[in-house]
């Protein structure tokens, strides 16, 4: 294990992570001693619309992935429309090797609450949602308890601090489904049918829940808020580069000696991660990594210096995504690796569109094959071609992220299927694992 250089550690900028390991750091008295609660204070006494532009000017983007402009999506909700406004959290957290909300909400529930009071005051809701992962009970109590305190406290329910401002707050358990992380499967959850992707346009902005104006945020996204308020849009844009603003946590696992939480400015590299995280394992040398779950093109040891933001990624042929940086060693085997992702995407897809459906299913088999010495050089065509029928073609994003690590991994390591195909490797799956797969 390597010590983190000054300058290094110095990259670390804990903002939402830095009441983490306060004792008790989940109870509202805590919370209030620590800043909690002040930036609400400060934004019910101003106008909802210098709310939304005050996040626009801070430059915040969505946490969840696609990095679209908070303060945008916010002003797209349509006012004096007559109808009901919403803010839906999404905390469905699923994306393989994405964790990163699950703590924040188990160990700062509140600096959520208030980030959901904050953004529901400047869209004009009086009803918010918190949609968390069915698998997610410790955090789905933490959460419970902040909202019974924020509710004892004044925070929740009429007239919040003599506003005049009312708003409920439910915290809703899903059933353990990836697909209900996409915002409209979300809402179709959240209403009690099915969850799965509804058909765009129209947006949820103005027929979202129940067919009114909804705002679907992320956990990380909506916690931020308060933080923006208390400091300015100045001071979180001097965090990160122009134009991916603040801070952000990255979820770092694999073959690290300190995998964990690393809250710093966008655009860090994966280098600068590494070292603060330890180092690799002894023994084992980089080969390829996600750099936002395993719905992102793979990255390779030759992007060690790529800036870990919006822009930089995207111009390294990947994506930001959920900051899952999942890393591998050349002790793991790429080909693998990507079989054992197809496998939750086939697993968990709805079933909606033929492209997800079936290509995620057939992808599956090829890969058997290939992983138990019996697959061909055609299969890699067919893989690549099956990819090219799924991208763009699928109902939602479930489809296109599937694509991702298979044909990134082809296209870095080729040479790794050529060598289970060709008999330089052997097998990794039995036979008898290989049922269905021809």
């Amino acid at each position: 294990m390597t010590t983190p250089a000054p300058e290094t550690l110095a990259k670390l900028t804990p903002v939402l992570t830095k009441r983490w390991l306060s004792p008790d750091a989940w109870r509202i008295a805590t919370y209030e001693k620590l800043d909690g609660y002040a930036a609400l204070r400060k934004a019910i006494k101003a106008h909802p619309d210098d709310l939304i532009q005050l996040v626009k000017d801070s430059g915040l983007r969505g946490r969840g992935g696609a990095g679209f402009p908070t303060g945008l999506k916010w002003g797209f909700i349509p006012q004096g429309d007559g109808k009901p406004h919403y803010l839906v959290v999404n905390a469905d957290e699923g994306e393989p090797g994405t964790c990163k909300d699950l703590p924040l909400m188990t160990h700062d529930p509140h600096s959520l609450v208030e980030g959901v009071i904050i953004a529901s005051y400047a869209i004009r809701a009086s009803r918010a949602y918190i949609y968390i992962r069915g698998e997610a009970v410790h955090a789905a109590r933490r959460l419970r308890n902040a909202v019974n305190e924020a509710y004892a406290k004044g925070y929740l329910g009429r007239d919040i601090l003599g506003s005049g401002f009312d708003l409920d707050l439910v915290v809703h358990s899903g059933a353990g489904a990836y697909i209900c992380g996409e915002e409209t499967a979300l809402l179709d959850s959240l209403e009690g049918f099915r969850g799965q992707p509804r058909l765009r346009p129209p947006f949820p902005a103005t027929h979202g829940l129940y067919a009114s104006p909804t705002v679907v945020n992320n956990v990380g996204t909506i916690a931020s808020v308060p933080y923006i308020v208390l400091g300015g849009a100045d001071w979180w844009k001097s965090m990160g580069t122009e134009k991916s603003a603040g801070p952000m946590i990255y979820s770092l696992s694999g073959r690290i000696a300190n995998p964990g939480q690393y809250e710093c400015g966008l655009g860090i590299t994966l280098r600068e991660l590494i070292e603060l995280a330890g180092g690799m394992q002894p023994g084992h040398n980089l080969k390829f990594w996600t750099p936002g779950g395993s719905s992102t093109p793979l990255l390779t040891a030759e992007h060690l210096d790529v800036p870990l933001d919006f822009e930089g990624v995207a111009a390294a042929g990947s994506i930001l995504g959920t900051t899952a940086t999942q890393i591998f060693s050349d002790q793991d085997c790429p080909v693998y690796a990507t079989y054992r992702w197809l496998e939750f995407y086939h697993h968990e897809s709805c079933g909606k569109c033929t492209p997800c459906r079936e290509g995620n299913y057939w992808m599956v088999r090829v890969y058997r094959r290939i992983l138990a010495g019996q697959g061909t050089q055609d299969d890699l065509d067919t893989l690549l071609d099956t990819c090219d029928n799924i991208l763009g073609r699928s109902f939602c994003g479930l489809g296109d992220g599937a694509t991702s690590p298979v044909t990134s991994s082809l296209k870095y390591f080729k040479q790794d299927y050529l060598d289970y195909i060709e008999g330089r490797t052997a097998p990794k799956l039995s036979d008898k694992q290989l049922v269905g797969a021809h």
